[in-house]
């Protein structure tokens, strides 16, 4: 069991905070993005806004349980 890769709290009030099909599979557990700061290397679906604010609206990663891995792993480029 990997139960620790995954966490939801749909009691939030921005739950989800991204639009999705299947909250099922949303997971709440990185609820801000580690790989932020990793700017436009963070390897989501990111955009910059007309003010050069990234926007991160759009991605998903690491509300996917299958992401966790792959999101520990890269937290030493941080």
């Amino acid at each position: 069991m990997e139960n620790y890769k995954f966490f939801q709290n749909t009691k939030c009030e921005y739950f989800p905070c991204h639009k999705v099909k299947d909250t099922d599979d949303f997971n709440c557990l990185f609820c801000y993005c580690p790989l932020y700061a990793l700017g436009e290397k963070c390897g989501g679906n990111f955009e910059y806004l007309d003010n050069d604010v990234k926007s991160c609206e759009k991605c998903t990663f690491p509300h996917k349980k299958k992401n966790y891995d792959s999101i520990i792993e890269r937290l030493k480029e941080v």
